[in-house]
């Protein structure tokens, strides 16, 4: 059944949405949000203030369903309209790519474990500035932390 063709008083029993759903259905083609809520008001019959008023909440609305998609364009349409093709051959060049980056953070991370090691290994190495810096700290037990 066409949607000029449904009486006003079954049309206002559905949302917007519902609505907008099946002028696409019928119409097959992608319109942007503002010319799409157009049409929706145009077949409610409602004053242009309702427009302005509720353009917003169709839009949320939109792009909460399920049954839409915003194209590249900026344009709606249904997703059933519209497949999903997925190649294997993609699927396992990115598995690979990923594994490849993560074995040379690996490496990476090694290296510098290995660099951290060493230095703590050379007979050469003394930190000067630690004595320094100790010999500003004083112990004190518990009984005077209490006092």
């Amino acid at each position: 059944m066409k949607l000029n063709k449904i009486p006003k008083s079954e049309l206002e029993l559905l949302s917007y949405v519902e609505i907008a759903k099946l002028y696409l259905e019928e119409h097959k083609k992608t319109m942007n949000t503002a010319d799409l809520f157009k049409k929706v008001c145009k077949l409610l019959e409602l004053p242009e203030s309702d427009y302005a008023d509720n353009i917003a909440d169709f839009f949320q609305s939109l792009t909460t369903s399920k049954e839409f998609i915003l194209l590249e364009n900026g344009k709606w349409d249904l997703k059933n309209n519209h497949s999903i093709k997925v190649e294997m051959e993609d699927i396992y060049d990115e598995s690979n790519s990923i594994n490849t980056e993560d074995d040379e953070s690996i490496e990476d991370e090694t290296d510098e474990l290995d660099n951290i090691d060493s230095l703590n290994d050379d007979e050469n190495y003394i930190d000067d500035d630690s004595d320094d810096e100790l010999s500003e700290l004083t112990i004190i037990n518990e009984d005077e932390l209490e006092e």
